[in-house]
């Protein structure tokens, strides 16, 4: 017998559908369609089985779902749970922007937290976090290095090293350097990390005097040329304690020159100075004390260049 044809195949009792011994050798091949309520069974037989025109299929059945080979998704894949891992050498992902700590209502405190953690084993994690305490980007488990930094830098602290400082916008001082000089400016170190700054008084004050008094402006420059003619006295005013001047004097003709009180000079009278025109004499001196106690110069002995 070649062939049986009917309409409906039970078993013997007539309540259920036939049942065939294991072992059939030559299998079943089905070329239509087979409609069931359930299969039963591993699976694992089961070879191109596919399908086509299904918008959605439910697994809720399966515990775990192995695929051994490649898995192309050409739609959206969204993944419920509390854990996702992947054991990749390689990970490459389109966007050029990644979002993470997404929830309906994001917020400082839902984005507290967030950021990159790189595993570092036994000297510890490395981590780049936002903190919603500090409202900063937080770097954490090693020093963060960088070809440069932009900005204004107004709000870096506690920085004890790595500054380079230049001469003039030139000449590169070394960090073993305790003393460094530019336009200005004297900076000179008093003990290990400490400094002091010294910015000269600018410019050159000048005065012309034909008899009278005349008076240096201490606050305003630090060295100060006087041309003077019949009797002059020079006096001062202001000043910073430390400050050194000095006094250049020419005489326009015949002139004899003093000085007030606030001069104290090593003989305990000032020098007399030559009177003759075109004399040119120097005196140095340093601030003693400014205020109200009186004003002290220690003036050193004068120079003529005449």
């Amino acid at each position: 017998m070649s062939r049986i044809r009917a309409d409906k195949l039970v078993d013997r009792l007539g309540t259920g559908g036939p049942r065939f011994p294991n072992g059939v050798a030559a299998g079943f091949n089905v070329t239509g369609v087979i409609t069931a309520t359930s299969f039963s069974g591993d699976g694992s037989n089961l070879d191109g089985v596919g399908v086509a025109g299904v918008s959605t299929v439910t697994l809720a059945t399966f515990n775990d779902v192995l695929v051994g080979g490649a898995l192309t998704v050409t739609g959206n894949l969204t993944v419920n749970g509390t854990q996702t891992i992947i054991n990749t050498a390689t990970l490459e992902v389109e966007d050029k922007n990644i979002g993470i700590a997404s929830v309906s209502s994001p917020s400082n405190t839902t984005a507290d937290g967030a950021g990159l953690t790189v595993y570092g084993g036994g000297d510890g994690d490395k981590t780049l976090k936002w903190l919603d305490s500090t409202d900063r980007w937080t770097f954490d488990g090693g020093a963060v290095q960088a070809t440069a930094f932009y900005g204004d830098g107004s709000q870096l602290d506690n920085v004890v090293s790595g500054v380079t400082l230049k001469a003039d916008d030139s000449l590169v001082v070394g960090g073993a350097a305790t003393t460094i000089n530019f336009s200005g400016a004297t900076i000179s170190e008093v003990s290990s990390g400490i400094a002091t700054i010294t910015i000269a008084s600018g410019g050159i004050s000048t005065a012309a005097a034909s008899g009278g008094s005349i008076t240096l402006d201490l606050s305003s420059a630090q060295d100060h040329k006087v041309t003077a003619t019949g009797i002059t006295t020079i006096t001062v005013s202001g000043g910073t304690e430390g400050d050194s001047h000095t006094v250049r004097i020419v005489n326009s003709g015949i002139a004899t020159v003093g000085f007030s009180t606030y001069f104290l000079f090593p003989s305990g009278s000032p020098p007399v100075l030559p009177t003759a025109s075109g004399a040119i004499s120097l005196v140095s001196f340093t601030v003693n004390q400014v205020g109200a106690g009186g004003t002290q110069l220690l003036a050193g002995a004068s120079l003529n260049f005449s």
